[in-house]
């Protein structure tokens, strides 16, 4: 019988050394000394972990500064409906999610992908003849979020780039670059209600370009892009043979003048992952439920952006099952007048906005036509103590306790943007602020050069 002895050889501060000895058939065969691992701790994070950057919270965070405490903090910052208390979901909605919970049908694991009949119920509420829709070309997500996280990990490679608005979401970038994805910025026209810069977006096309992120109706710009324009990026992509990421999380929440077209509607070669939710729409995001729809008519994604969805899927095993099996109900159940109700107190805040802010000198807001957002103007060379809308905004806090986020998180510096979702009241007082803000402050053309010469 074989045997094997292994004899360790170590002594004073010499590392121990490993001298091995074969025995076999009582013959012994040195197989000389190999130098054995000290173990240490080396406990190191992950390269993605080190990329992951989210640049509204790196700015947020470092804006050290206490508002008046003569002043109750109003916050016109956080893209969440739910905040103030004022826009609740409907009681369909609730009662759905109640009626699911006290069934307990919904309490295990469901399909990575979502459960058949729940992405049935999805495909159902969107499929139209422009844009048809079956079960299998939803998959049910961990929010929006979620959705264009796993758009952008089938669609792009590390090393590969990606085409992102400016302004613009800011996790798009903060996803991408965590992937080892870089991000190409392509112009939104203010002067255009920011529409897309076209010809800058075609310029930045090259063979690494993975895809294209168009996000409409617009977070931060409140922008709806007309049918017109909607297929003139679409003959953009076609001729570029660049597919489109979706981002339609704000669809349908559009006001009364204006009219949203889903960009897989207009489209019959462009392959689209578009990217959806209950979020915004429905005013539950906490309860993280999002989608994807594959809109793939010309079978050019094929099987293996689907089996790649399906993987990527399998990575969370799917989203909270409470909430898929309240779906079809929260879907086709909702009665209308909740989305005329809550676009029409949107509408009436964005008018009240709009108008305050377009009364004061040195401020140009850029009229809205949907989603929560207002994005405004700072003419800067009217404002010389301030070095841009980070300073800009960290003193309206201070002095007026008034938070708008500063568009630097969004790649667009010397703009700020007003979340338009808190009661009225609220809205006319925060305007009343900045405009007695704005007054303490605003320089006009020889009051802002004598103080660049006093500097």
């Amino acid at each position: 019988m074989d045997s094997y002895l292994i004899q360790v050889n170590g002594h004073g501060d010499h590392p121990p050394m490993l001298d091995v000895h074969l025995k076999t058939n009582g013959n012994s065969i040195s197989l000389g000394k190999v130098k054995g691992r000290k173990p240490r701790w080396a406990v190191r994070a992950s390269e993605m972990s080190k990329k992951t950057f989210n640049p509204v919270r790196a700015i947020v965070d470092s804006m050290k500064v206490e508002p008046n405490p003569k002043k109750a903090m109003i916050s016109l910052s956080l893209g969440d409906p739910t905040v103030f208390g004022n826009l609740p979901t409907n009681d369909e909605v609730t009662l759905a999610v109640k009626e699911v919970l006290d069934s307990g049908r919904y309490n295990g694991y469901a399909p990575s992908v979502g459960y058949q009949s729940c992405r049935e119920a999805v495909a159902a509420y969107y499929n139209c003849p422009e844009a048809p829709l079956e079960a299998q070309d939803v998959i049910l997500t961990s929010g929006c979020s979620q959705a264009i996280e796993l758009a952008l990990a089938v669609l792009a490679n590390p090393g590969q780039n990606i085409l992102v608005p400016r302004p613009g979401f800011s996790l798009y970038k903060t996803l991408a670059l965590s992937m080892g994805i870089e991000v190409k910025l392509y112009n939104l026209l203010p002067e255009k209600a920011w529409e897309i810069d076209l010809k800058h977006l075609e310029s930045l096309v090259d063979e690494k370009t993975a895809c294209l992120i168009v996000n409409n109706p617009s977070n931060p710009c409140g922008s709806v892009f007309s049918k017109s324009h909607l297929q003139k990026i679409l003959a953009v992509a076609s001729r570029q043979c660049v597919p489109i990421l979706a981002d339609e999380i704000y669809g349908d929440m559009v006001f009364a003048d204006c009219k949203y077209e889903p960009i897989a509607t207009l489209s019959t070669n462009v392959p689209i992952l578009s990217c959806g939710g209950l979020a915004k729409r429905w005013l539950v995001p906490g309860w993280r439920m999002g989608w994807i729809l594959i809109h793939d008519r010309r079978d050019i994604f094929g099987n293996e952006i689907r089996d790649g969805l399906l993987r990527l899927s399998q990575r969370i095993l799917g989203p909270c099952t409470i909430v898929q099996g309240a779906l079809e109900r929260i879907l086709h159940r909702t009665p209308p007048e909740f989305y005329h109700n809550t676009l029409s107190i949107l509408k009436s805040n964005a008018d009240l906005c709009y108008a305050a802010l377009s009364a004061i000198p040195g401020l140009q807001p850029v009229q809205p036509a949907g989603a929560m957002y207002l994005m405004v103007e700072i003419e800067m060379e009217h404002f010389p103590e301030f070095e841009n809308d980070v300073e800009f905004t960290e003193r309206l806090i201070s002095e007026q306790s008034v938070f708008c986020l500063p568009a630097t998180c969004f790649e667009y510096p010397n703009f700020f943007r007003v979340v338009i979702t808190v009661p009225e009241e609220m809205i006319l007082e925060a305007c009343s602020r900045i405009q007695e803000f704005c007054e303490m402050h605003y320089q006009g053309a020889e009051g802002a050069q004598d103080l660049e010469c006093d500097k």
